[in-house]
């Protein structure tokens, strides 16, 4: 088998929820040791959330796979102590702790930095460690709010709606281990480590990309448009004889195939749609239009006609569907691990495949503390009696 690519890396998790957590879990996958450090009889907050399987939260149990768990008291000055033995054999800590938590332990990035020079050290927060806004607390929630995001999402005459899932959190996690393995490869030439720092309000703002570049180039504010793309038509939801179906036509080479696929060539020539500019500047009438012709079969009649024409277009899926997708079980990204108390457990694969040095999933999540007394011992070498004495005085 090949060595995965951060084999050898030893990743220190200090964070819970979701970002942090989905953040080393990428590293684990990846091969990284990851070690989760929880505090002692509560640990992260997420093992309480339901709903539960065999015990445990599935919500822990998403993010958490390929991990260790300690628990460790950090406010205990033993268990401080044990946390810079660690941070000396380490070489990645993650905390996602509001701004200045870290530094008022002890534990900042200056302090560790001393200790560890080598230590890659990544702190995610909601808005930042600087500027006027930094101290505010960073939920999901409020961060797509604060984002524009919601402010692009729902339709004209509704409320502004957050994602479906928790795509703040994510894409911040996403960002964190990208920011982790750039500090890791600039670590191979300096041989110094150095602070990643993530901000999910800067992460959300990224992704705005050409709703921005529309606003800096034009002036013009974007708006909801529900279903609808700006710059792309037809480019949206759409309902057949017996469900709902996507067209993705970016280009008018593809515009003239699905008219073809249609059974209406004679929408190609229309001097109203002849162009991508045209079709954006005629969509309220090309919609509707093209929702009375879709009504006329079924999703799967129409979506084999636009497959055999090279159309880009796909049934709208539940969560259910995609979880039991043969198309995602062939690939791998659908993974049954045995687990200590819940019997089994079915998470999501990797997605990132390398096909030289693949990634794998490869341990089942973590029950609260399940690897203390092991990491304990063979990593700092802290024996039984020492371990039995730490247990009952809180420290773990």
């Amino acid at each position: 088998m090949p060595r995965k690519p951060l084999e050898g890396v030893r990743v220190l998790d200090l964070t819970r929820v979701l970002a942090g957590p989905f953040s080393a879990m990428m590293l684990g996958d990846m091969g990284a040791e990851v070690i989760k450090l929880e505090e002692p009889g509560k640990g992260d907050d997420t093992r309480s959330w339901p709903p539960f399987a065999g015990g445990e939260a599935t919500y822990f149990m998403s993010v958490n796979r390929n991990k260790r768990s300690l628990t460790l008291n950090l406010k205990a000055p033993e268990g401080q102590a044990i946390l810079r033995k660690l941070v000396r054999k380490s070489d990645v800590l993650i905390e996602n702790f509001r701004p200045g938590t870290m530094d008022r332990l002890g534990f900042g990035y200056r302090a560790l930095a001393r200790l560890c020079p080598r230590l890659v050290y990544c702190s995610i927060s909601g808005f930042g460690e600087a500027g006027p806004e930094a101290q505010r607390a960073g939920y999901d929630l409020i961060v797509q709010a604060e984002s524009g995001i919601m402010d692009l999402t729902g339709f004209a005459d509704g409320p502004p709606v957050k994602v479906g899932n928790s795509i703040a959190d994510l894409v911040a996690g996403m960002m964190a281990a990208h920011g982790i393995v750039l500090a890791l490869l600039a670590r191979s030439r300096t041989r110094r480590g150095q602070k990643v720092e993530i901000g999910m309000l800067d992460v959300m703002a990224a992704l705005l990309t050409y709703q921005a570049g529309s606003y800096f180039g034009t002036g013009g504010r974007p708006t909801r448009r529900g279903n609808a793309h700006p710059s792309i038509v037809p480019y949206e939801v759409f309902r057949t004889a017996d469900a709902y179906l996507v067209l993705g036509v970016a280009n008018t080479s593809l515009w003239q195939r699905c008219c073809a696929a249609l059974e209406r060539p004679e929408l190609a020539k229309d001097p109203r749609y002849d162009t991508e500019a045209k079709r954006v500047q005629h969509r309220d009438t090309l919609v509707p239009l093209l929702n009375e012709i879709l009504a006329a079969r079924s999703a799967d009649e129409w979506l084999k006609r636009l497959e055999a024409a090279g159309v880009p277009a796909g049934r709208i899926r539940s969560v259910a569907e995609v979880c039991e997708s043969a198309h995602l079980r062939a690939r791998g990204m659908i993974v049954t691990l045995p687990h200590p108390t819940a019997g089994t457990v079915t998470v999501m694969g990797v997605p990132v495949r390398l096909h030289g040095t693949p990634g794998a999933v490869t341990a089942p999540p973590p029950l609260l503390g399940q690897h203390t007394d092991r990491i304990l011992r063979s990593l700092l070498g802290i024996s039984k009696v020492e371990i039995a004495r730490l247990r009952r005085d809180g420290v773990i």
